[in-house]
């Protein structure tokens, strides 16, 4: 008996929207905990006044060497720096930097370096969790990306909407079987449960977007990873990002975790996006689409991305796009699994340059030209926020979001964004911008 009746679909507006944590301040770093670009933690932190120049100096696999090189990256970021040569000696993490700041990088290059040349066949010894199946996708491909000349190391990613019974074959044949495995706590907690899949060798359990799991009194996504977390054994690594994570969810998180090195931005105002121009546009609720479409017309850019508040505005928003001969693609929770799975690669790819979406899209994905980010519908919280605006911009390059102000919840939340990462949104200029100021060369 699978259960798969059982499986929920963690995604969209099903997800409740954590509170902002509160405006912290800068304050010195307690035992083991870095601020980035800041104070350094007791002994862990001898590695944060290292700059490196390149990821050679990190003293990788050869073969992880390479497939860095081929992908064209040469330097590190600093959360990088910081936190890949402590990671990849087996410590414990808890790490929040900004979008866009190649936090996936770290787990994967780190679980990689520490996984035997010649891994046993039918063990899984690497497990990475996240709470949207696009997201589990995206970071199956990164470990397919970056182990490509490890040949003998096999991933594979697990997920609701899809049938179970693929999932229970791949892992009853030693031949299929995954050294690593991605995926979202549902599907996983079942395969746990129903004892088709075993996590007795596990040495490495990683969390991206871990306050999205861990904060989910609702749905108990927190319960389906503490049900797996019992499964694993008590000796081996455990490493956490987000974007976001506030006092209370640290404190959640450093339960998973032994003396864990923790890595914050020194402060939390400081978490807003570098070479990302933001700004707000005033008007009526029935004047959002003519103003959409004028930003359409005159706006240059690779790709938009744009988010709405509910699965069935995304399906009329982008269907009205398509009629005025936009490019338009639509991602939501009420597509089926394999049409979403589709539609992302497809923008991924380049095939489509516009995207509207919920907030399935509004963490963690990563399209690299995307560009230009618009809300069309304001996000419910200042985090949200910071999610959402962190797809145009990514990883330091220069990008532009827009946000339309309609009523007066979306100038509270408006206000709250301004508070929270200290900054003053301008208002959209009425003869637009330059494009030389949001789109690299």
């Amino acid at each position: 008996m699978s259960h798969e009746e059982d499986l929920i679909d963690y995604s969209d507006e099903e997800i409740a929207a954590p509170e902002a944590p509160a405006n912290g301040s800068a304050t010195a770093a307690p035992k083991n905990e870095l601020t980035v670009g800041g104070v350094v933690g007791d002994k862990k932190g001898s590695y944060v006044g290292i700059h490196s120049t390149g990821f050679r100096d990190f003293l990788l696999k050869d073969e992880l060497v390479r497939a860095i090189t081929d992908c064209g990256f040469e330097h590190p970021s600093e959360v990088q720096q910081v936190t890949i040569p402590q990671a990849i000696l087996g410590n414990d993490v808890l790490c929040q930097a900004k979008s866009g700041l190649g936090k996936t990088a770290v787990f994967v290059l780190a679980t990689l370096q520490q996984m035997e040349e010649k891994p046993e066949p039918g063990v899984a010894t690497i497990l990475v969790m996240c709470h949207t199946r696009e997201l589990a996708y995206q970071i199956k491909n990164e470990y397919a990306r970056f182990a490509k000349f490890l040949p003998d190391v096999k991933v594979s990613v697990f997920y609701g909407g899809t049938p179970v019974q693929k999932d229970i074959d791949i892992l009853s044949n030693k031949e299929t079987h995954p050294h690593i495995i991605v995926g979202t706590p549902g599907r996983i907690h079942a395969l746990v449960r129903d004892k088709k899949l075993r996590l007795a060798n596990l040495k490495h359990f990683v969390l991206d977007e871990c306050d999205k799991m861990l904060d989910q009194p609702v749905l108990d996504m927190r319960h389906d990873v503490q049900s797996i977390f019992k499964a694993t054994p008590s000796h081996k690594q455990v490493m956490m990002f987000s974007a976001t994570l506030s006092k209370d969810i640290r404190v959640i998180c450093k339960k998973f975790m032994q003396n864990p090195l923790e890595i914050y931005v020194d402060d939390e105002r400081k978490l807003t996006l570098h070479g990302l121009q933001q700004f707000y546009i005033k008007l009526d609720e029935r004047e959002k689409n003519r103003k959409l479409n004028d930003l359409l017309d005159t706006l240059e850019f690779n790709q938009v991305i744009i988010f709405v508040r509910s699965t069935l505005r995304c399906t009329e928003l982008d269907k009205l796009l398509r009629e005025c001969n936009f490019p338009s693609t639509a991602v939501h929770s009420g597509i089926g699994q394999e049409e979403r799975i589709k539609r992302y690669k497809e923008f991924k790819e380049f095939q489509t340059r516009i995207c509207v979406s919920t907030d399935i899209f509004g963490r963690g994905i990563d399209v690299e030209r995307i560009n230009v980010a618009i809300n069309y519908d304001m996000p419910e919280t200042a985090d949200a926020y910071l999610h959402r605006v962190g797809r145009a911009g990514r990883f330091g390059t220069k990008g532009l979001s827009i946000s339309f102000v309609s009523s007066k919840e979306d100038e509270e939340i408006l206000k709250a964004i301004e508070s929270r990462f200290d900054v003053a949104l301008p208002e959209f200029p009425e003869e637009g911008v330059d494009s030389g100021t949001y789109m690299d060369n």
